[in-house]
């Protein structure tokens, strides 16, 4: 049973990266098209707003779960301490970014070059987390 949510564990969490590389791709497009001088692309800042915060939840969750079944499968939080590491890192950062992005006001905001480094960061950690869990899984 707790291998079976494992798996569910790493599935939820490897849609949940996805749903990041999204949410990273579009952060891009707005960061370029400001750079540029070009029209905002408004849709996709509102999309991209839309969609962080609720992210970040799932991010969050995500790691609760995972966490959650090492304490009932082992009762060791530090049965993988790279992922679990890994993951604290990156829920660190959700939140992290997720207050800068609510200071972010006007096109001149000091604020947007740190939340686009904490994106950045938070997608590699993304990807090295999920390599992680695919060894803890094998």
């Amino acid at each position: 049973m707790l291998s079976d949510l494992r798996l569910v564990h790493g599935v939820f969490n490897a849609i949940v990266m996805l749903f990041f590389l999204y949410q990273g791709r579009l952060g891009f497009r707005i960061r370029r098209d400001r750079g540029t001088g070009a029209p905002l692309p408004v849709p996709v800042i509102k999309r991209h707003r839309r969609m962080g915060p609720v992210l970040a939840i799932l991010g969050g969750l995500g790691f609760l779960a995972g966490l959650t079944l090492v304490l009932l499968d082992t009762g060791n939080v530090l049965e993988y301490p790279l992922h679990f590491i890994a993951g604290l890192t990156i829920v660190v950062l959700l939140i992290a970014t997720y207050k800068i992005s609510r200071d972010i006001k006007g096109p001149d905001s000091p604020f947007r070059t740190p939340h686009f480094v904490l994106g950045v960061a938070i997608l590699c950690l993304y990807l090295v987390n999920v390599m992680i869990g695919i060894g803890a899984l094998l």
